[in-house]
């Protein structure tokens, strides 16, 4: 177990380092000049040479990478152009917001989409099921800022009962999780009825029916425990994807997450911010998947890690 972990964390860590370098090179390739962003476009060619020495943006590409893996290494980034603050700490003042949405939506996705899924597997080929899964391929089919527009537009403006932005109430957090967690309801609740169903139709479940086993039981014992691990493993995977910032609802309700912390950075080309943004959003992805792999045991007792696994 132990050498499964390191080596898992020793993957982690060089996938971040892998991602982080890319985004490095990829935001010095594409267009834009952060001086201009800075300085203003009125800046003098005299201001813009010292707003990129005072950056190091006059050093060649190589040398700049060279004192970013140095920075990597010492966990300081530097400052952020457009904040004027350490890059780490401003990510680390946004990211109790971004954690706080993404924890909210996967617990609402979680406690509608298994009900619905194992409501949607036992009643297979009916009209109810038909409609339910009408209703899952729309909200599966509706982007997000369609449907935070629209909860927008019911909720905060013609029945004004939520806030239309912000985090000023915990009124604030209702609409933005909703409209996240609509998709991913539509998403997950689909995948549990087909494994579900599927589980259904095994032989074990069969004869567990023929000795009078509680239709309860055969549900949410056998079936489902059979299923908790794809399950579980998509939840975390979405919850995953949401830590790097639910970007187009972040904008949408204003939700001061890194999601529209990465936006702006982009906006105003704040390379020590992006890649701040970038490193700790990918440890963290990174860390949800080791615990989803570490929580497989405890699901399914026949998982075993370690050398067992990768026989």
């Amino acid at each position: 177990m132990t050498n499964y972990i390191l080596k898992r964390i020793g993957q982690g860590l060089l996938t971040v380092f892998l991602t982080v370098s890319t985004v490095f090179i990829l935001i010095r390739m594409a267009p834009g000049d952060p001086a201009v962003s800075y300085a203003g476009p009125l800046a003098t060619t005299e201001q813009l040479d010292a707003v990129r020495e005072q950056f190091g943006l006059n050093k060649p590409v190589l040398e700049q990478y060279w004192i970013f893996i140095q920075q990597l290494f010492t966990g300081n980034l530097g400052q952020s152009y457009s904040f004027q603050a350490p890059a780490m700490q401003v990510v680390f003042e946004r990211m109790p917001y971004t954690l706080t949405l993404a924890t909210s939506a996967i617990l609402l996705t979680a406690v509608v989409a298994i009900p619905l899924g194992v409501w949607m597997s036992r009643r297979p080929d009916t009209g109810r099921e038909f409609g339910v899964n009408v209703l899952t391929i729309a909200g599966q089919s509706m982007p997000d800022f369609w449907t935070g527009i629209m909860l927008l537009t019911g909720f905060a403006v013609l029945i004004p009962i939520f806030p239309a932005s912000g985090f000023a109430t915990w009124g604030g957090l209702v609409l933005p999780t909703i409209t996240i967690a609509i998709l991913q309801i539509a998403l997950i609740s689909r995948m549990v009825r087909r494994e579900m169903t599927n589980n259904f139709a095994a032989p074990y479940l069969t004869v567990a029916r023929s000795r009078g086993v509680r239709s309860s039981l055969l549900t949410w014992r056998y079936a489902m425990g059979n299923s908790a691990i794809p399950v579980f493993t998509a939840l975390g995977t979405r919850f995953a994807a949401m830590l790097n910032g639910v970007v187009v609802v972040e904008v949408v309700f204003a939700w001061p997450g890194v999601g529209s912390l990465i936006v702006r950075a982009l906006e105003t080309r704040d390379y020590p911010l992006i890649q701040a943004t970038v490193l700790i959003t990918a440890l963290l992805a990174v860390a949800v998947q080791l615990l989803i792999d570490l929580a497989y045991p405890l699901l399914d007792p026949r998982v075993r890690l370690g050398k067992a696994a990768t026989a």
